[in-house]
């Protein structure tokens, strides 16, 4: 393809097709024209950082920390060239190189509010949380208005353990863009007296965050409200219905309609703002037939440790290259004596699963679940559950069941900074990359932990 490329013309004209291409979202078209334009200027900083902005957008991290060094490296003084380097540096870990960056930029641009907000973001990657506080709380002096520094400080108090601050500054969610605003026929609730009034609970974002927080819809009970409806998708109905604090549960508006309406997300604030603990887990409905089903399933193996696993969450969720792992690191837990696997996965990931014949290995138990009943009912069947963090480490922890979740160096705010227990869920235990990016050390841990676990529950057997 190069050949045609270089006889059209003028560097510039190549240039300005590729960057043309590039603006217009057409990323296979972009990608070979800044090739053939740096083939012939390598020197070129400003089409190295497109193209490593380039591949960060199609999650080719690796590839675009090559390409932001190249462009920092010709020139280290442009502005939007550290900029895209600090954003790389933070996404692949390298806090500490992505801070620096970042406090060059706060000096050389103080009145841009982004570097403050980014600076505190990339501070709480660090656990460095009170650092964070101090300085996005400094910037928002400066920026009231902005939405970015807003949420940043919100998941850096959050990550603390500031719930009270945390929650109520989480509001900001809905100024920066990445939600879209709500849709919705009745008022939203101000936060009065809903003496004979029925209000709708909205969930906002992924299942997991659903079972997490359903654990404040009782705190409604204190306005006095006639009926509480939750929200919900079809593959939560059947494991929440009787939900603590919920008298309705569905996918649509509650039969008889409703007056108001409130986010979940919101709930939390108003639970941490009377100076109340974590609640625990919402109450969990698995019906008769999920468990004879599980039963099922699991019985020609009743005399082995019965492990589920999941290694990778929702596919469109933005961080989910960092959050998941490959299937084939659950090769290195195949040979340790008595344990037998169970995928308790459910998606488009299964077919690579499937494909190399690890499904030999390791039962597929939940490719053919209904619903997530059917998950939990295998959940109670199993001795423990290893998972990356995704719904099904929330759905373990409100069940009560043993649970590892493996995290990656820059978990969710929920499991703090460098704590292995959550009082968000008692039962579960977090195993951390040391390093950015480490599978590898996790899974050392865990063939380690995992065969002395089952070897001592055999010896009692």
């Amino acid at each position: 393809m190069d050949g045609p490329i270089l006889a059209e013309g003028s560097l510039a004209a190549l240039r300005d097709r590729a960057t043309a291409a590039h603006q217009a979202g057409r990323l296979a078209e972009a990608q070979p024209l800044y090739a053939a334009f740096l083939a012939r200027e390598p020197r070129a900083a400003g089409i190295w950082t497109n193209l490593g902005a380039l591949f960060r957008s199609e999650g080719r991290h690796d590839q675009a920390l090559r390409a932001q060094e190249r462009a920092h490296a010709l020139d280290p003084a442009n502005s939007g060239i550290r900029n895209n380097l600090a954003n790389i540096l933070n996404d692949v870990g390298e806090h500490e190189r992505s801070l620096v960056l970042r406090r060059e930029l706060m000096r050389d641009a103080p009145q841009d509010p982004n570097q403050v907000a980014m600076a505190g973001k990339a501070l709480r990657s660090l656990g460095r949380h009170e650092e964070g506080i101090a300085l996005l709380e400094d910037g928002l002096r400066r920026f009231p208005r902005d939405a970015e520094m807003q949420i940043q400080l919100a998941l850096t108090e959050l990550a603390a353990g500031r719930y009270a601050q945390g929650f109520r500054h989480y509001a900001a969610r809905w100024l920066t863009g990445e939600l879209s605003p709500r849709k919705v026929s009745a008022p939203k609730w101000d936060g009065g007296p809903l003496d004979g009034k029925t209000i709708v609970v909205l969930p906002e974002q992924g299942f997991g965050d659903t079972l997490c927080f359903a654990r404040f819809l009782p705190v409604l009970r204190r306005f006095n409200p006639a009926r509480v409806a939750l929200l919900a998708e079809r593959p939560l109905l059947r494991l929440m219905a009787g939900t603590d604090g919920a008298d309705w549960i569905g996918p649509g508006a509650p039969p008889g309609g409703f007056d108001l309406w409130v986010d979940m997300m919101d709930l939390p604030t108003l639970h941490f703002g009377a100076g109340d603990g974590i609640p625990a887990p919402a109450s969990l409905a698995i019906p008769d037939d999920a468990r004879a089903r599980a039963r099922a399933i699991t019985a020609p193996f009743r005399d082995r440790f019965k492990v589920g696993v999941v290694w990778c969450g929702s596919v469109t969720y933005r961080a989910n290259a960092f959050r998941s792992f490959p299937h084939e690191r659950l090769h290195a837990l195949l040979d340790i004596p008595g344990v037998q696997m169970f995928s308790l996965y459910k998606g488009p990931e299964l077919a690579a699963f499937q494909a190399d014949g690890t499904s030999a290995f390791i039962v597929d138990a939940g490719g053919s679940d209904r619903d997530f009943a059917d998950c939990a009912a295998m959940m109670e069947e199993m001795d423990l559950i290893v998972t990356s963090d995704t719904v099904t480490a929330h759905l373990a922890g409100s069940l009560g069941r043993p649970v590892w979740t493996l995290l990656h160096w820059d978990a969710f705010w929920l499991w703090g900074h460098g704590r292995d227990t959550t009082p968000w869920y008692p039962s579960m235990r977090l195993i951390r990359q040391t390093s950015p990016r480490d599978w590898s050390g996790v899974f050392a841990r865990v063939r380690s932990d995992l065969a002395a676990l089952a070897a001592r529950r055999g010896a009692a057997a």
